[in-house]
């Protein structure tokens, strides 16, 4: 049986990787203070231990800052592709065709978002502005890419999410926002020569990495989660 100061030590720890928890969330603008690389460094090494199957580590990680992370933006806005044709010809984030629930949990984030940033349903000029908005990392200083060997199997994906979890989750221990952008990938074509991506790497994600700009609309939007009762079973 754990002594009573013991247990009270577990209960404070317990609360504080729960808040480094609960309070991450996709922040969508960023104060240009910087981050230092021996805090990214860090971060990435407590991600780093992130379970992989036979310890493969299956990850690469590309940090960009500076006049390299502008290249990327540049690369994808002035290539003339609209989120809206761009192609996912690596991997599916989303299916062809949406169901419920997901459909309804879709639409409720995005009129959320937009209701927060003052867009109109019907504003698409100001939606795809938004939307832009991914390619410059929300204005963070730091913009990471991650890719995948494209022989490695499903499995090494779900390596790579808890590795993505970890990294911004450690991220929020000091003190720092994120926000995982699926957004990217179909632009592999145009960033692969800015970074040096070898031909067996898929471009996963991003990860804008930052301080939260607290003054931002878009960041007082706050998603909901679906009950327990939705998507869990006890079985006895």
């Amino acid at each position: 049986m754990l002594a009573p100061e013991r247990k009270n030590d577990l209960m404070d720890e317990a609360a504080i990787v729960d808040e480094a928890i609960t309070s991450r969330r996709s922040v969508r603008a960023f104060l240009p203070d910087p981050v230092s690389d021996a805090t990214i460094r860090e971060i990435l090494d407590v991600a780093s231990r992130a379970p992989s199957g036979t310890n493969m580590q299956p990850w690469r990680v590309y940090v960009t800052t500076g006049a390299v992370k502008d290249r990327i933006a540049d690369a994808i806005l002035n290539s003339g592709v609209r989120a809206e044709k761009a192609v996912w010809d690596e991997y599916k984030y989303y299916p062809d065709q949406f169901f419920e629930p997901y459909l309804t949990r879709r639409r409720t984030v995005g009129f959320g978002l937009y209701s927060a940033l003052g867009i109109g349903r019907r504003e698409v000029d100001r939606m795809r502005e938004q939307h832009d908005r991914n390619f410059i990392f929300f204005d963070a200083p730091v913009g990471m890419l991650f890719t995948i060997d494209r022989r490695l199997n499903q499995g090494s994906w779900i390596d790579l999410g808890m590795f993505l979890e970890n990294i911004m989750i450690a991220a929020r221990g000091r003190g720092l926002h994120s926000c995982p952008q699926a957004a990217f990938a179909p632009y592999h074509k145009q960033i692969r020569p800015v970074i040096g991506m070898a031909d067996e790497e898929i471009l996963v994600c991003g990860i804008a990495l930052g301080y939260e700009d607290t003054s931002k609309p878009e960041n007082n939007f706050r998603t909901e989660r679906a009950p327990q009762e939705e998507w869990v079973k006890f079985l006895k």
